[in-house]
């Protein structure tokens, strides 16, 4: 599994709101591509790029932000993370 949890924080609200991005905390060994094509099977939407990093706690967070077409709020609303 590669999808571990969102993250929903004050900034991570911010910027589903503002930037159209979801962030997730993910397996530390997938890969950018993985992350993406993993989002579109599981919540049917389509990826415009993702971005990741390692945390200081040793976990790896993904920024991914959605096409146009999508709303990030939408999507953290219909999965019940709202």
């Amino acid at each position: 599994m590669i999808i571990k949890r969102f993250v929903i924080t004050e900034k991570a609200i911010r910027l589903a709101e503002r930037e159209n991005k979801i962030t997730i905390i993910v397996d530390r060994h997938a890969t950018k591509k993985q992350i993406a094509e993993e989002v579109e099977r599981l919540y049917g939407v389509r990826v415009e790029r993702v971005n990741a990093l390692i945390t200081p706690q040793g976990e790896k967070k993904a920024y991914v932000k959605l096409a146009r077409e999508h709303s990030a709020m939408d999507l953290l609303s219909k999965i019940g993370v709202l």
